[in-house]
């Protein structure tokens, strides 16, 4: 990766109405759902918005989600002004969708998914908008057991065998963790998930560009439901 990260955006300014817009870093007022019940405010810090997603999991992991997805109320406040707690880097897998996973709604989450959470200028740039546009607290990079971008790059070295076109990069990035991971006992595939998310959670931590973030990695369980922090 390069060392010297550009700006994906400016920030954009807005006219704002009261309860739309609050000043950066401040959760906007709380919209209210057509049942009438308030939505919370959005966390402030890391520190209360990792709280809040792990407390989201649990609930979609229970199967008793309580976050609404489609308030017509709460989509037009929304349209003043967004005020996301929290950015998720994660798999493009379509069992791992950030938003059901931590029992979030519209304008929650600022979501970036790529294939075995990889790494590019795109996705570093995109990360920069929430840190320093958005003044969004945390950063999750979100793995998961049975990757497919993992099992590719384990087939690759197993057998040689090219891996055709663009899929190449993901296999080259991921093949540092299965190369460091390949003679632990157990499962290969998961060794791999779990070093290359905390790779990529490192490199995040790493860049200037996102020293006001706390960035944590975490692993989900498709047959939990659960999310876990990886040390």
């Amino acid at each position: 990766m390069a060392s010297n990260r550009r700006a994906f955006l400016t920030a954009t300014a807005t006219a704002a109405t009261a309860t739309a817009v609050g000043a950066p870093g401040v959760a906007a007022t709380p919209a209210t759902a057509d049942t009438g019940r308030p939505l919370s405010p959005a966390p402030a810090t890391a520190t209360a918005a990792l709280d809040e997603l792990l407390a989201g999991n649990r609930r979609y992991a229970a199967g008793r989600p309580r976050r609404p997805h489609d308030i017509v109320g709460h989509r037009r406040l929304l349209a003043g002004g967004q005020h996301p707690f929290a950015v998720v880097l994660g798999c493009i897998d379509s069992r791992v969708v950030p938003e059901l996973v931590f029992d979030q709604g519209l304008g929650d989450l600022l979501c970036i998914r790529t294939a075995g959470q990889v790494l590019d200028e795109a996705v570093l740039g995109s990360i920069q908008y929430g840190v320093e546009e958005l003044r969004v607290p945390l950063v999750v990079v979100l793995g998961h057991e049975r990757c497919g971008a993992v099992a590719a790059t384990l087939g690759r070295l197993r057998t040689g065998a090219p891996v055709p076109g663009h899929l190449e990069l993901l296999v080259e990035e991921i093949t540092p963790a299965a190369r460091r991971t390949r003679a632990l006992p157990g499962d290969w595939a998961e060794h791999t998930m779990r070093a290359h998310t905390a790779w990529v959670r490192d490199a995040i931590r790493a860049d200037p560009a996102f020293a006001r973030a706390s960035v944590v990695a975490a692993r989900f369980d498709l047959d939990s439901g659960l999310v876990a922090l990886l040390p």
